[in-house]
């Protein structure tokens, strides 16, 4: 009977804290725009980065636009493949300096994606991860978010 009473006090304890959490974090709309227009922000830095690295390729007088780089993409690491179609060293540097762009491109969203949340009049870390944790609680608030980065892109794009 004892262990009961315990396991009792101990469950109403758990739940009563549980509630008690749920209620800290609950998510503003503020808070919600706010995440929501950083994620925006991501998505044009990277949209941003992906036209500069298509440019690159097409505009790349020794690759001699897409086709040829995809030859050269299928081919990169295996040097028999590479002699099937033909790589000029030229070619390859070309490619060599394209990929290093493009694995930039990784470092850099992250490093300007941080930037954004540790920006206070951006986000912040704190409603960041108040944010994340309400997404992980519950998938009603990712589609919330990704209503409103809809929207923030529609008016960015009227604008212009």
């Amino acid at each position: 009977m004892r262990k009961l009473f315990v396991f009792a006090v101990l469950m109403l304890g758990i739940l009563s804290m549980q509630g008690f959490a749920q209620e800290a974090e609950e998510v503003t709309e503020e808070e919600l725009v706010k995440y929501a227009a950083m994620e925006a922000k991501v998505q044009a830095f990277i949209q941003e980065k992906q036209t500069t690295m298509e440019e690159m390729i097409k505009e790349n007088e020794v690759i001699g636009g897409g086709a040829r780089y995809n030859e050269l993409k299928a081919a990169w690491g295996n040097e028999d493949k590479l002699k099937e179609i033909e790589a000029t060293d030229e070619e390859k540097t070309a490619y060599s300096e394209i990929q290093a762009y493009i694995d930039s491109i990784g470092d850099e969203v992250k490093e300007y994606m941080t930037g954004l949340i540790m920006d206070q009049e951006v986000l912040g870390a704190a409603t960041y991860n108040k944010v994340r944790r309400a997404i992980s609680a519950d998938p009603s608030v990712k589609e919330k978010i990704d209503s409103l980065v809809a929207e923030i892109k529609q008016d960015s794009s009227a604008d212009q």
